[in-house]
């Protein structure tokens, strides 16, 4: 059905080599931090200056060598989250899970409410709102590496495919992230770059965020519904069979049965939280900015923990290692909120729940390592991409062409109305988003440049941080630049050409939404800006 497209390693490569061409056309240029007086007040500006440009030759081969280096933290991540898993899967908790899940769904059509919107598609809405709160709120996006791996099976499972699977978290984190209300990452750098009051523009971003996300929901169940009346139609139908393999047909063989290792594990797991406990007696929570709430959530996890643990050992260890991936869940979600995890401490967390998992089988301490080993294998691939796309940037950037670029994209928005020039800030940020893929970053560059700029033609310093937003979110779901979708898709095993060839249409009607929200920004009095 499909013609044989070229390999995701192959377009990356392809990718390096144009951006080193580039560099030996577009002349080298930086911006630079210079002090002015202005009303007897000092203010920083970014001034562009040209530079001599490096023309990339020999480089584009050490490019992966480079990008490793540059991507190393999601890198080590996806390889941690990869091993854990796969000790997990070893332990057939998951597909416990996954049957008792869809066991519950058959029983939720006795009511009528349900019937009507259909259990699956209720399924998916709830998580898939679930995720773009997340990304909305704390600006989740590495995280959802880890929750490709259980997404995927489950979709597969319930009839979809693997694209389905990532649309349900990578997408619907990356919605919730373009219309961020409260990220501090993206909106929050932002507007104190821009001086403006933290969060403001809450009411209108909020109704943003809801547009953004009922028209991608829309788009995944259409989609979701289309593969599962005819699955052959499914552009990664061959790729699946992977999935399909691993998919919970029957759970023949599944001793259901609870070690003396698994209270052991139980009875240890207990004692460090209750360590936590005292250590932490307070968090101090914050969604998106602010003050935050203080609550005793760690204590109160522990002894949620006390009681559903020891209730799911008395049915099965299945149960408790899925009880295990509850509550790591929970802490992740407090960690981000409350103490600033990233990465380091995500994986460091799944790589505790990776090990608990295998102790609580009972397993030896060297067949847990070998299945980590093989689950580290198993996403090798994965870690590789994301190096070889990380090496676009480092040729970019070695090559002194970006600042150029964006100088040359800043100059176009001379002498045109309020409704074009939000529209160019639009165009240049999304264009930027291909070359700096991270939201903070790219606030640090552009905000001081765009904020001052749109004072001077008279464009709401509030609409230039929007035009922002959207250019900063919505080309992630796309963008080869990004390393945490060249990860999410090793992991999902979804070729990077068959992704953009499902994304195109529905990221062309994203940036068309993105620029009509843009306009009321500039026609109307909303609050906030």
């Amino acid at each position: 059905m499909f013609k044989k497209v070229p390999h995701t390693y192959v377009i990356v490569f392809f990718l390096i080599v144009c951006a080193a061409i580039a560099t030996w056309f577009i002349p080298g240029g930086e911006y630079v931090e210079k002090t002015v007086v202005t009303d007897g007040v000092e203010k920083t500006e970014m001034v562009f200056q040209y530079l001599d440009n490096q023309p990339q030759t020999w480089e584009i081969f050490s490019a992966m060598f480079n990008g490793f280096e540059k991507g190393s933290g999601i890198i080590v991540f996806i390889l941690m989250i990869g091993g854990a898993f796969w000790i997990m899967n070893e332990s057939k908790a998951i597909d416990v899970g996954i049957m008792a899940f869809l066991e519950f769904t058959k029983k939720l059509d006795r009511f009528e409410l349900v019937r009507a919107i259909g259990a699956n598609n209720l399924i998916m809405l709830l998580i898939m709102l679930m995720f773009s709160i997340f990304g909305a709120v704390f600006g989740m996006s590495e995280e959802t590496i880890a929750f490709v791996i259980i997404l995927v099976p489950l979709a597969i499972s319930m009839g979809y495919d693997s694209i389905t699977g990532v649309a349900m978290v990578f997408v619907a984190a990356g919605l919730g992230f373009a219309g961020a209300v409260l990220n501090p990452f993206t909106i929050g750098i932002a507007q104190g770059l821009a001086d403006l009051p933290m969060f403001s523009g809450f009411e209108y971003r909020l109704f943003c965020w809801v547009v953004i996300n009922v028209i991608g929901f829309s788009y995944i169940l259409w989609y979701a519904r289309r593969v599962k009346a005819h699955p052959e139609k499914s552009p990664v139908y061959e790729e699946d069979k992977y999935w399909r393999k691993r998919s919970v047909g029957h759970l023949d063989g599944v001793e259901y049965h609870t070690p003396v290792a698994a209270w052991v594990v139980y009875a240890l797991t207990l004692v460090v939280l209750i360590l936590f406990s005292f250590k932490y007696p307070i968090s101090n929570l914050k969604m998106g900015g602010g003050e935050g709430v203080n609550w005793p959530i760690v204590p109160i996890l522990t002894g949620m923990f006390a009681l559903s643990g020891y209730f799911s050992l008395r049915k099965t260890v299945h149960f408790f290692i899925l009880n295990l991936l509850g509550y790591t869940i929970l802490f992740l979600i407090i960690g981000v909120m409350g103490y600033g995890w990233y990465i380091t401490e995500i994986a460091a967390l799944f790589f505790a729940m990776g090990i608990l998992s295998g102790a609580s089988m009972g397993r030896p301490a060297d067949d847990i390592t070998k299945s980590f080993i093989e689950g580290a294998k198993d996403i090798m691939s994965a870690a590789l991409v994301v190096g070889l796309a990380g090496g676009i940037i480092v040729i970019l950037e070695e090559g002194r062409v970006i600042h150029t670029i964006l100088h040359a994209l800043a100059q176009s928005m001379s002498d045109v109305g309020n409704v074009a020039s939000v529209g160019i800030m639009y165009i240049i940020q999304t264009l930027i988003n291909v070359f700096i893929p991270s939201g903070s970053a790219k606030a640090a560059l552009t905000m001081p440049i765009m904020a001052p700029f749109s004072d001077l033609i008279g464009l709401s310093r509030q609409a230039t941080v929007m035009a922002f937003q959207f250019g900063d979110g919505f080309t992630n779901m796309i963008t080869p630049t990004s390393g945490v979708l060249i990860g999410v898709l090793g992991v999902a095993k979804i070729p990077y050409a068959k992704w953009v060839k499902w994304i195109t249409p529905i990221m062309v009607v994203f940036i068309l939404i993105g620029f009509l929200l843009l306009i009321p920004t500039v026609t109307m009095e909303l609050n906030g800006f």
